[in-house]
């Protein structure tokens, strides 16, 4: 099995991210290794003495994602008997020529409490999170004047990690609301607390088979994770979202990350971070 390396003089969360794409095209198993702030040769060396260690047990040149600022440290780990990629390599000059600026590479830019210099962006998103955190499962309806975006759905329907990841990523303000049987489901009505905030409202749903397998691995064998509960749930809430004009999501085959992307396409709520 060949070793993927992503090493950086910082997170390494570029180089991770770039390589990750890179090897999604290809029908490929193998062991993935984030080696982060290799700031120094000293650490430049012990990552090079890992990456010759790999190969000479598997025989197959590890895979090296890379981004430095330090040209030194590159060439150390570029010297070792892995096969480096750095994306950075093909796209500096051109865009560079095109900006008609020469780059000015710094450590930390990226994901350093300051981004490209303004450390705005990091508060923002702190403040976002705080505010996710204070307005999960409809714990504090009073703020939600404050909210960017209201999440909506059963129980077990990722809103949680969805807000969070909204919040934390994008700077993002997300609240969200759970219907539960406090909210009658034979006649469920948008509630009247949500209503002030109509135009912030978005569903989440799933199909009632993956809804059954989650809830069964929380409370297996209960009424709350049966088959048909899940079904009678779903359904009814589906039915609200159409009936009040909310936009929903089948969120089933998606990741938490493909969720978020699909939610600000529709909403086309302000990114405080890309």
């Amino acid at each position: 099995m060949r070793t993927v390396f992503y090493i950086s003089d910082g997170t390494a969360l570029t180089a991770e991210a770039f390589g990750r794409a890179m090897l999604s095209m290809f029908p490929l198993k193998v062991e993935h290794k984030t080696v982060a702030f290799v700031d120094c040769p000293e650490k430049a060396a012990k990552a090079v003495h890992e990456i010759n260690q790999r190969f000479a047990q598997s025989g197959e040149r590890p895979i090296i994602f890379h981004t430095f600022v330090s040209v030194d440290i590159k060439r150390i780990i570029t010297a070792s008997a892995g096969s480096c990629y750095d994306f950075l390599d093909y796209f500096v000059a051109p865009i560079s020529k095109e900006l008609g600026i020469a780059a000015q590479p710094k450590t930390h830019r990226t994901h350093g409490i300051e981004e490209n210099g303004v450390k705005e962006s990091y508060d923002v998103r702190i403040d976002a999170v705080n505010y996710s955190l204070a307005n999960d499962d409809g714990s504090n309806v009073a703020d939600y004047d404050q909210a960017d975006i209201i999440l909506l759905g059963v129980s077990r329907t990722g809103k949680t990690p969805t807000s969070l990841y909204l919040a934390l990523h994008y700077g993002i303000k997300a609240a969200n609301y759970p219907f539960t049987d406090d909210d009658n489901f034979e006649n469920l009505q948008l509630p009247k607390v949500l209503k002030p905030h109509r135009y912030k409202l978005f569903g989440l749903t799933l199909e009632p088979q993956r809804l059954h397998e989650i809830r069964s691995k929380r409370r297996e064998g209960s009424s709350y994770a049966s088959y048909a509960q899940c079904l009678f749930e779903l359904g009814e809430v589906e039915k609200m979202y159409r009936r009040e004009a909310i936009p929903f999501l089948d969120s089933t085959r998606f990741s938490v990350e493909e969720i978020a992307a699909k939610i600000l396409a529709e909403t086309n709520i302000e990114r405080h971070r890309f």
